[in-house]
């Protein structure tokens, strides 16, 4: 096992360092919200080692707090019914943090939909604190799952680059492979395109991979209308920071990372409605989805449209970004220490 920082220390109920197994070890959003007296134990993997059974099993007694993000359609894959029985079964302190709630009163829904909310209901009957980022959010997993959930903000996760300027006009729309519950993305690129011939500007749409992107959409490149860029994920935030309008085709009853790196450098949203965009950050223009992946490209032409004609905002103030992140940090260092100590008076006690 490897340690980030170094434990173990004195045991957490004492006042040493917490020993954390995050699920994922580490992205943008875990590293930003770890506080300084906390250190991930390890390994760092694609997959994460503690969402097996047998590993958790195994390693129970090296950890201080289990924290899952729940997010990710594959983590829902390995993770199910069985797994946080055994995290209850092992009294390990369980903190969950909640990016995105299924929409509810689907009638039709794939199996990675059923398997994600079976998930979510799981772990939600299990931990015994539950984080989110919003208090639309806070609310559906009030309604739904009897669950109080303490509302963080989404930290900072990126710094503009003193480099790289922004073109007034330009629209940005990465697409993807497909999403339950996101529009085709043709479908996007075609309002999308509309809205910014309308607002007098130009569009930009952005891929990872290059199968990603339809002979339709390549066939609008070839032609002119729009402008084709394929750049690795790591090089988003400056290709957001290089637009006027991002438009982010987010999945119904999420949270929006994108949307946070568009605060930090400076870049105008246009993000569907069902989505939790609209809580996260006041410059955000909506337009018209649900959470079957239905787009009203009407409202998405007016939107662009619209953003279009505001001026783009200034990069977040750094200080107050930070101040932000360290309050963040300051309430998961609570919730750790008092999750740690209680198992620990549990012990104590047996």
């Amino acid at each position: 096992m490897t340690h980030d920082p170094a434990p173990p220390g004195l045991p957490a109920a004492r006042g040493g360092p917490i020993r954390v197994a995050t699920i994922p070890h580490g992205d943008a959003y875990v590293d930003a919200v770890l506080p300084a007296d906390a250190g991930r134990v390890g390994p760092a993997a694609d997959v994460s080692p503690w969402l097996d059974v047998t590993h958790l099993d195994a390693h129970a007694d090296e950890i201080d707090v289990l924290h899952l993000h729940a997010w990710d359609d594959a983590v829902a894959a390995v993770a199910g019914q069985c797994w946080a029985e055994t995290a209850r079964r092992l009294g390990l302190p369980f903190v969950v943090t909640v990016h995105r709630v299924p929409p509810r009163g689907r009638v039709a829904r794939t199996a990675v939909e059923v398997r994600y909310e079976a998930h979510l209901e799981a772990i939600l009957a299990t931990a015994e604190v539950v984080l989110t980022l919003t208090p639309g959010a806070a609310d559906e997993i009030a309604d739904r799952y009897g669950r109080t959930a303490i509302v963080v903000a989404h930290p900072s996760v990126a710094m503009p680059d003193p480099d790289l300027g922004a073109e007034r006009g330009l629209v940005g729309l990465r697409i993807g492979r497909p999403a339950a519950g996101v529009p085709e993305p043709y479908d996007l690129v075609r309002a999308a395109l509309s809205g910014a011939v309308s607002g007098g500007g130009r569009l930009r749409v952005f891929a990872a991979d290059e199968r990603h992107v339809g002979r339709a959409v390549r066939d609008l490149a070839a032609r002119g209308e729009l402008e084709l860029a394929i750049h690795p994920s790591h090089a988003w935030p400056a290709q957001l920071q290089q637009v006027h309008v991002a438009v982010l085709p987010e999945p119904p009853g999420s949270h929006s990372r994108d949307l946070e790196v568009c605060r930090d450098v400076g870049t105008l949203v246009v993000a569907p409605t069902c989505a939790w965009s609209a809580q996260q950050w006041s410059e955000v223009v909506p337009y018209a989805t649900d959470a079957s992946g239905w787009l009203d490209p009407l409202s998405l032409t007016g939107a662009v449209a619209a953003a279009l004609t505001r001026p783009m905002p200034r990069p977040a103030d750094r200080v107050w970004r930070e101040e932000q992140r360290a309050a963040v940090q300051q309430v998961h260092s609570a919730v750790y220490r008092q999750v740690a100590s209680d198992r620990a008076d549990a012990r104590m006690r047996a």
